[in-house]
Parts: structure tokens; C-alpha cells; sequence
């Protein structure tokens, strides 16, 4: 949780604020198709396939924590196969960045871990 500094009283941002912030910043950056580790993608296609398709969407992929002031955000993402990494991972750092600034949030790091590369699904067969 992260105080903010306000006039007449305290003002406090949850951890999971800034991860939901993180996460839609990431998901809006070409070359990330989807947020999270293996585990947590597995869990969460179980999770489509019983009709729970939000459960656990807003944050998966991301932790934050605020050290000293500032934002400490960590992502693992999945890029799209043909994609380079500097290029994906610097454009996602500049959007997480800039979206939580936009709150008045200062950010002190993205961390980004690239777990996985969508390759491309092979056409389906013709009869």
C-alpha cells in the first residue's frame, strides 16, 4: 500500500490498484498476447472453460509492492511470436510507467519477466 500526500488527511493506494492499473497499461502494448506464468494461464484456461472468464483477469502477471515511495511492479508476460523482446518489454515499461503516473503514483521500476511466445496457430484442416 502506498500513502499519497494530502492536505487534511491521509490518502492510501492498495497494492492490487497498482496491479490492475499495470496489467491493463501491459495488455494494451502490441506484441503481449496474454499476463502470467504457466501455472497462472493453466489456471485460468480451466477457469474460462466453466464459464468464471474474469476470475483472477485484473491482476494475473503482476505483483507490485511500494518501496520507499515508489512503485516496484513486476510483470510476466507472453509475446507474440515474430516479436523482439527489447521492443516489447521497453514499449510495456513506458505504458505500465505512464499509466500509473497518470494516477499520481511515482513508479521506481518494471521489472518484466518474458515467460512464454505465442506461436501461431497452423490453419485448421480443409475437407
Amino acid at each position: 500500500m502506498t500513502a499519497v500526500p494530502a492536505t487534511g488527511g491521509t490518502t492510501s493506494v492498495d497494492d492490487d490498484v497498482l496491479e490492475k492499473i499495470a496489467v491493463a497499461a501491459a495488455r494494451a502494448v502490441p506484441g503481449v498476447t496474454d499476463l502470467g506464468g504457466d501455472a497462472a494461464r493453466m489456471l485460468n484456461s480451466v477457469l474460462d472453460r466453466i464459464g468464471l472468464d474474469n476470475v483472477g483477469d485484473a491482476t494475473r502477471g503482476a505483483s507490485a509492492k511500494v518501496v520507499n515511495g515508489g512503485a516496484v511492479i513486476d510483470l510476466f508476460i507472453v509475446i507474440e511470436a515474430g516479436r523482439t523482446v527489447p521492443e516489447v518489454t521497453e514499449a510495456v515499461r513506458a505504458k505500465v510507467t505512464e499509466a500509473v503516473e497518470a494516477y499520481g503514483l511515482r513508479v521506481d521500476a518494471v521489472n518484466i519477466r518474458v515467460d512464454d511466445v505465442a506461436l501461431a496457430e497452423p490453419p485448421a484442416p480443409t475437407a
